[in-house]
C-alpha cells in the first residue's frame, strides 16, 4: 500500500529528517520525496510517497500521531492521501466537445486514474458524448435569472455523489462563490493564453487580426477572479502569416485538449500545491 503525504509551512531545519524518521517508525519505505523552499516567502514545500508493504498503519492513528508530533509544531499544512483510492471527477461543459472527448478517452483508456459519477451541462448538445461512454448527463440550463437555482442544483449532485474535485471542460458559464467556497483549489479551468490581450468571444480571430506568432493555453484553478487563479499548466505553439484563422481555432483546440489533460494528471496524482496564488507542481 503506497501513501502520498503533501506539506507546507514556515522553512526550518530538520523538517525533511522529522518527517522520514516518523514514517520510518510507522514501518514505511520512502520511495520519493521532492522539495521545494520559496526563498522570498520563507515557505518549506514537500510531496512524499511511501510504501507500507502490507504494514500500512491505522490511518486515523497515523493521522492524529502525525499532527501531534510533526504538524503542530512545525505549523504544517497537510494533507494524506491512499494511493489507489481513486479520486471523484465531475465533468462542466457547455457545446464545445474536444476537452470532454479527450478526457472521457483517457478514462477509458486506464490513462486517467479517477471516477466520473455524471457529467454536468447547461446544454442539451453533448448528452450523446455520454451516452456512448455510460456516464450520467444531467442538462441543468443556466440563466441570469437562475444562475443561482442552477447553481444549487449542482451542489446537489456534487455532495450526492461525493465529488473530490471538477474540471470544466469548456464550460461557459462563470462559476460563482457558491461552488468555488466548497471546492477550493479543486476546480480546474480551461482557456487560450490571450486573455487580458485578446479577451471575448472570438480571441483567435482578434489575434489572427493582430499577426500573432505564437497562440497557447492555460489551465489553472478556479478563483473568484476570472481567468485568475493559480496556474497548473501551460503550452504554447508557433503559427505564422500562413496560417488561416481555422487553423488557429484547430490549433488552439489541440492545445487546450493536452494543457487540460496534463493539469487533470497532475492534480489527480498530488502533485500541485497552491500557495499564494502560484503552484508548486512537483515532478
Amino acid at each position: 500500500m503506497k501513501t502520498t503525504i503533501l506539506i507546507h509551512c514556515p522553512d526550518q531545519s530538520g523538517i525533511i529528517s522529522a518527517v522520514t524518521a516518523f514514517i520510518h517508525r510507522q514501518g514505511g519505505n520512502i520511495v520519493y520525496l521532492d522539495q521545494h523552499v520559496d526563498k522570498e516567502a520563507d515557505v518549506f514545500f514537500m510531496r512524499l510517497e511511501s510504501d507500507f508493504e502490507g504494514n500500512l498503519p491505522d490511518i486515523v492513528n497515523f493521522n492524529e500521531e502525525f499532527n501531534a508530533t510533526l504538524a503542530l509544531p512545525y505549523q504544517m499544512q497537510w494533507s494524506h492521501h491512499l494511493d489507489d483510492v481513486k479520486p471523484k471527477m465531475a465533468l462542466f461543459v457547455s457545446k464545445y466537445n474536444h476537452c470532454l472527448y479527450d478526457l472521457l478517452s483517457r478514462y477509458k483508456s486506464g490513462e486517467l486514474l479517477v471516477e466520473i459519477p455524471f457529467i454536468i451541462s447547461n446544454h442539451n448538445d453533448l448528452t450523446y458524448i455520454a451516452e456512448q461512454f455510460e456516464i450520467p448527463f444531467y442538462h441543468i440550463p443556466v440563466t441570469k435569472d437562475t444562475k443561482n437555482i442552477a447553481e444549487s442544483e449542482q451542489l446537489e449532485y456534487l455532495n450526492q455523489y461525493h465529488v473530490d474535485f471538477i474540471v470544466l471542460a469548456r464550460y461557459m458559464q462563470i462559476v460563482s462563490s457558491k461552488i468555488i467556497n466548497e471546492y477550493p483549489n479543486k476546480i480546474i479551468n480551461i482557456h487560450h493564453s490571450f486573455l487580458p490581450a485578446f479577451a471575448g468571444a472570438k480571441p483567435y480571430h482578434a489575434a489572427f487580426a493582430r499577426g500573432v506568432k505564437i497562440i497557447g493555453a492555460t489551465s489553472h484553478y478556479v478563483t473568484e477572479e476570472l481567468d485568475a487563479g493559480p496556474i497548473i499548466e501551460q503550452d504554447v505553439t508557433a503559427v505564422s502569416h500562413s496560417h488561416t484563422i481555422k487553423d488557429f481555432i484547430a490549433k488552439g483546440r489541440d492545445l487546450e485538449k493536452i494543457v487540460l489533460s496534463r493539469a487533470v494528471q497532475l492534480h489527480v496524482k498530488r502533485k500541485t500545491m497552491v500557495y499564494n496564488n502560484k503552484t508548486v507542481i512537483f515532478s
